[in-house]
């Protein structure tokens, strides 16, 4: 360090002294000037002066920045994706009822129901012709129907088929036939279970027959008039009904 100050000490004896000269005359120099010292003062008392004035400090004014928003405002930027939604609120009362519409049109009938979901079966049948007789065991055929329920009485083939297993009441009543013998059977399936029987009179009577039979679901009950060995014969005429075949469940057999 010391070596550095004494390479530099000649230079420093040769630097220029700088000194203010007055200029001659003895005038004082001219005091500088601003710009706007030109304007003419504002008219009334003078502003007082801050410390900074009083001492000889020259304020500068107070800046305020001022951003026009709407210079710098950019383009309307792409829609963002869709959230995910919120929870549901709570379910509102409801509102009040509506006023009824028109009366829509009849619709189609409906397929049948299964006859075995049936829990109900009665038929009430009739005749009104007579019939004789022949060479082989005939089927007791009805052409009046009183009351068949959900059809279960087959009116072409004389035959009621059981679709509601249970007990049933059975009534067979006709009328015989002058100097005729009568002679039908209550048939289950293809077997006798009860007979209906007259003898030969010179006067027509009324015959009945009834009884109970346990019946097992698609069993067949009809009456059946015996073949012509033995001749007889059952009387009714196209005014009057003298032939009937009733039955009715009586108690539906429980599974």
């Amino acid at each position: 360090m010391f070596d550095r100050l004494h390479l530099l000490s000649p230079v420093l004896l040769f630097l220029p002294l700088v000194i203010p000269v007055p200029p001659p005359g003895g005038a004082s120099p001219a005091p500088c000037r601003r710009c706007c010292d030109d304007l003419e003062p504002q008219e009334g008392p003078p502003a007082p002066q801050t410390g900074d004035q009083k001492s000889g400090l020259n304020q500068m004014p107070e800046v305020r920045t001022f951003i026009n928003m709407t210079i710098l405002k950019g383009d309307k930027g792409i829609r963002g994706d869709r959230g995910t939604p919120g929870k549901s609120g709570e379910e509102g009362a409801p509102g009040s009822r509506g006023p009824m519409g028109p009366k829509g049109t009849k619709g189609q009938a409906g397929p049948p129901g299964d006859p075995c979901k049936t829990q109900d079966a009665a038929f009430s049948v009739g005749r009104r012709k007579s019939l004789h007789s022949v060479d082989y065991y005939q089927a007791l055929v009805f052409d009046t129907e009183f009351v068949n329920l959900h059809g279960h009485f087959d009116m072409f083939k004389g035959k009621f088929y059981c679709y509601v297993p249970g007990i049933y009441f059975f009534n067979v009543n006709i009328h015989t036939w002058n100097f005729k013998e009568t002679y039908l059977h209550i048939m289950r399936n293809d077997k006798e279970q009860a007979i209906v029987y007259a003898q030969p009179s010179e006067r027509s009577i009324m015959q009945s027959q009834s009884l109970m039979l346990p019946l097992e679901l698609n069993d067949e009950v009809w009456v059946r008039l015996y073949k012509r060995e033995r001749e007889n014969a059952v009387y009714s005429d196209d005014v009057d009904v003298y032939i009937t075949f009733n039955g009715y469940l009586i108690k539906p057999t429980l599974e």
